[in-house]
């Protein structure tokens, strides 16, 4: 499968340029709201919480996890959409400003590159178990759980794909 190359004015960014356009926002007195994950297949859940996380502020970008991470952290089966088809899913978002990828296990080293002035995470999460939410709160951002919205799961959704696939080759 052929990456999806990004077209002229894309949201998809490096690491050192997503920097510098957030040193630019920071520079403005533009808050910046900061998500990441896997976003493995896109659903109506996804999109509701990052909705939702960019009327947080002026800018709402995403930190999304590499193949090889999304693989450590969902298993073999995982992911079913390669990184290039994510990040360009996401930047086509009009709720989205930014999408770059990170590698590392965990996305604290970027919040703490970009300080960002809000750090989103989904519902399932507790305030003290977020990745980054001391240091975003030492420089006197803040922190938000956005709850999940019933019945939305990527893992849920593989399952089904996976039980329908099982059920057509019986036929």
């Amino acid at each position: 499968m052929s990456p999806i190359i990004p077209p002229a004015g894309s949201k998809i960014f490096d690491i050192e340029r997503m920097k510098k356009l957030c040193e630019t926002w920071h520079e403005k007195g533009e808050t910046i709201v900061f998500t990441n994950g896997c976003f493995d297949i896109l659903h109506a859940g996804h999109i509701k919480y990052l909705e939702t996380a960019t009327q947080l502020g002026d800018h709402l970008i995403i930190a999304v996890n590499s193949d090889e991470s999304v693989k450590k952290l969902k298993g073999e089966s995982r992911p079913i959409n390669i990184l290039s088809s994510r990040l360009y899913l996401l930047g086509s978002l009009s709720c989205v400003d930014a999408v770059f990828p990170f590698t590392e296990e965990t996305p604290l080293e970027v919040i703490k590159l970009l300080k960002p002035d809000v750090l989103v995470k989904g519902g399932d999460y507790k305030i003290e178990n977020i990745v980054g939410a001391r240091e975003v709160m030492s420089w006197d951002g803040c922190v938000e759980v956005i709850p999940y919205v019933d019945g939305f799961s990527t893992t849920n959704l593989e399952s089904k794909i996976l039980q329908l696939h099982k059920v057509s080759k019986k036929d």
